[in-house]
């Protein structure tokens, strides 16, 4: 047992410094109530394409069309520039400074001026773009009134635009923002425990289910990362190490594995993940019940098979002898 506690602390210690990378995926990727959706652009090109990434948190533009756009600011000046050589900041736009210090980067001189001509500095030489932009957001600390009347519905905030130019033509990313009630919470952690629970008396008493318990484990992780990546938030280094990990102990589990790579997913992995229970928009792709269907299933198998591992061991230390009895005294 000491072994397994020291093992334990030692995974703890390598896998944390990791974890509030996982959780945020980047600025801006966290769970929220409200939801920014594209709609299309006013007038498509071919080779054009826009869409929502980080959980609604930015937009993202790539631009292969072969002529240069311009992504424009808050007062109608030039903000970005997606080139064929690359993508190129106005550092005298003050949408940079603002929507940089949203996301929490390093901002560009407050002194920036809409009247003055550009100053293109190029920030990547892709033709894609990320960008926090204001005007797809609910920048309010409070809810919104229709929210606060009405919380337990869907509601439409408001339509918003983003405004492009091809050189002299203005078109503009169309969208909408909505307000989206949050998941029962309390549901999704009862019914996880529920779960966690059967599955650990399940191979208990049919041990032979561990194998597919493990394998289950692992695709509910990867699953997970997978959704993640392709919104955009980042490819976490945290949910791929401890799906394999659960992965590798459907081919050999010994009970000293089972309760280290059991403890590892749940503890990082699933409880990592767990902020997916508090609110409807997930920064992952696909449906938010889909996230939280991996993430609770993340945390029932790794407590399953941590479980499994502790009885398994404890249960493979021999008693200890009882004392013999006493001789009787001769005279």
């Amino acid at each position: 047992m000491r072994r397994v506690v020291l093992s334990l602390c030692v995974a703890g210690a390598t896998i944390a410094p990791a974890t509030p990378a996982f959780a945020h995926g980047g600025e801006g990727a966290n769970v929220t109530s409200y939801r920014t959706t594209v709609t299309g652009i006013s007038a498509p090109m071919d080779g054009l394409t826009v869409r929502t990434v980080e959980g609604g948190a930015r937009l993202e533009l790539t631009n292969d069309t072969g002529r240069p756009i311009e992504i424009l600011g808050y007062s109608g000046e030039p903000y970005l520039e997606v080139r064929p050589d690359g993508v190129y900041q106005n550092a005298a736009s003050p949408a940079a400074y603002v929507n940089q210090t949203l996301a929490g980067d390093t901002p560009v001189p407050a002194t920036a001026d809409v009247t003055t001509a550009p100053t293109w500095q190029r920030i990547s030489t892709g033709t894609t773009v990320r960008w926090h932009d204001q005007r797809t957001h609910w920048l309010g600390a409070a809810r919104p009134p229709q929210a606060v009347a009405d919380p337990d519905h869907i509601h439409r905030l408001r339509e918003w635009a983003v405004p492009l130019r091809d050189q002299v033509s203005v078109f503009e990313i169309r969208g909408t923002l909505d307000y989206e009630p949050a998941p029962v919470t309390w549901a999704w952690w009862a019914g996880t425990a529920l779960l966690g629970l059967a599955l650990t008396a399940l191979v208990r008493f049919r041990p032979r289910w561990i194998a597919p318990l493990a394998v289950l484990a692992g695709l509910s992780v990867l699953t997970y990362a997978v959704a993640r990546g392709l919104d955009g938030a980042g490819w976490s280094g945290v949910l791929l190490l401890t799906g394999a990990l659960a992965l590798g102990a459907a081919w050999r589990h010994p009970p000293f594995y089972l309760a280290l790579s059991g403890f590892v997913l749940a503890a990082f992995a699933g409880f990592g993940s767990s902020d997916a229970f508090l609110a409807a928009v997930v920064p992952a792709a696909g449906p938010g019940w889909l996230s939280r269907i991996c993430v609770a299933a993340t945390l029932a198998t790794g407590a399953a098979l941590a479980l499994t591992g502790l009885l398994r061991m404890r249960a493979a230390v021999p008693a200890a002898p009882e004392p013999s009895p006493a001789e009787p005294v001769r005279d």
